[in-house]
C-alpha cells in the first residue's frame, strides 16, 4: 500500500497566544480561521492561502532563545524551520523589513534546488524559510 499525503499545518507552542496572534496577523497577513480552549491553553488555526500554522498557547512552558544566526541553529536535533512559498522574494524581503520582521542574514541562492532562501524568525523565535524560483527579482 503507498501512503498518500498531503500537507494540512505546522502547529507552534507559545506562551503568549495574544503575542503569537498579532505577529502572524499583522506581519504575514494570517487571519484567525477558529479558537477553541484546551485545558487552560488557548489553540487556534491561522491561514494564510494554503498556508496553516495552529498555535498553541498560554500556559507554563520553558521559553526558547531566539537565534541569531542561521549557521548556529544547525547543533540541535529538533525541527528546524517550515517554508513558505512566495512568488517575488525581493519584493516580498523588502515589505516584511519595511513590518519589521527580523531576517537571519540576506536571501541567498540554493543552486541545487534552483530556489532564493531567506530566514526570518517569528516573534517568539521559531525560524520560518520564504522560497522562491531563482530569477524571481
Amino acid at each position: 500500500m503507498t501512503l498518500h499525503l498531503s500537507h494540512d499545518h505546522v502547529a507552534l507552542r507559545v506562551v503568549d497566544y495574544d503575542a503569537a496572534i498579532d505577529w502572524y496577523t499583522t506581519k504575514l497577513d494570517f487571519t484567525v480561521d477558529q479558537e477553541w480552549p484546551f485545558g487552560d491553553m488557548k489553540l487556534a488555526y491561522l491561514s494564510n492561502g494554503t498556508v496553516k500554522v495552529e498555535i498553541l498557547g498560554g500556559s507554563e512552558a520553558e521559553l526558547q532563545t531566539p537565534p541569531t544566526d542561521l549557521a548556529d541553529t544547525f547543533g540541535t536535533e529538533r525541527m528546524h524551520h517550515f517554508c513558505i512559498a512566495v512568488a517575488d522574494l525581493d519584493a516580498t524581503v523588502a515589505e516584511l523589513r519595511r513590518r519589521g520582521v527580523n531576517f537571519l542574514g540576506e536571501p541567498f541562492v540554493v543552486e541545487e534546488i534552483g530556489r532564493r532562501l531567506a530566514i526570518l524568525t517569528d516573534n517568539d523565535g521559531n525560524m520560518i524559510e520564504l522560497s522562491a524560483p531563482m530569477g524571481d527579482g
